[in-house]
């Protein structure tokens, strides 16, 4: 193989590579992803306040279901302003 035919399956390894990141990074930030945690996450109270009969665990679970999401989205908030001030 000559060095011109390494460069070209690195050059394409590369750019394979940056597609997979790019999609990763598209799914993380996501409304679908935020609203899938929020489902799942809601269930799994759900389930947790059956478990433990704690009274009106359907409408109980909203709060921390909801807590949970929004928590979520302040760290990208963090995440900035730790790699603006704190990044060297």
């Amino acid at each position: 193989m000559t060095n011109i035919e390494k460069l070209k399956k690195e050059l394409d390894e590369i750019k394979a590579r940056n597609k997979r990141v790019e999609a990763d990074k598209a799914w993380e930030t996501s409304w679908t992803r935020k609203l899938i945690i929020l489902v799942l996450t809601y269930f799994v109270i759900v389930i947790f306040f059956l478990i433990a009969k704690l009274p009106e665990p359907f409408t109980n679970a909203v709060v921390p279901s909801v807590a949970f999401v929004l928590s979520t989205l302040t760290v990208p908030l963090f995440k900035k302003w730790w790699l603006k001030n704190f990044r060297k």
